[in-house]
């Protein structure tokens, strides 16, 4: 089954870090990459650029209503994520564990609804 791993952190202390702090942190991140790689167990995975690029958008009366910046304030933003395969949740919740984000953020663990996709010709 798919999970997947979001990180949640807060963006302004990333700013606070020393030089050497962020490449500690930026190793780390390849390491836990690295062994997800060598488990086979990573789908996807990305960083998210700074919630100061986010554009929320939702309906309003039917029409769209956009916002520059996220949806919610909060103390912690959604940093990026892994998709993983793992054969069950205490699986994945080991995987969540074991990433550099659960050391200075949240890590929400979530398993995918798979809809399967198929092109607009049934091929």
């Amino acid at each position: 089954m798919q999970y997947l791993l979001m990180i949640y952190s807060n963006e302004s202390d990333w700013h606070q870090l020393t030089d050497a702090e962020r490449e500690e942190r930026v190793g780390a991140y390849r390491a836990y990459t690295e062994s997800l790689r060598s488990a086979d167990v990573v789908r996807g995975l990305n960083r998210l650029q700074h919630t100061n690029t986010a554009t929320t958008v939702r309906l309003v009366d039917g029409k769209p209503h956009v916002l520059d910046g996220p949806y919610s304030d909060s103390k912690e933003q959604l940093a990026g994520y892994y998709l993983i395969d793992a054969p069950d949740l205490d699986a994945a919740i080991a995987w969540a564990a074991r990433c550099p984000g659960a050391s200075h953020g949240v890590m929400e663990v979530r398993p995918i609804w798979t809809i399967p996709c198929e092109s607009p010709t049934g091929a």
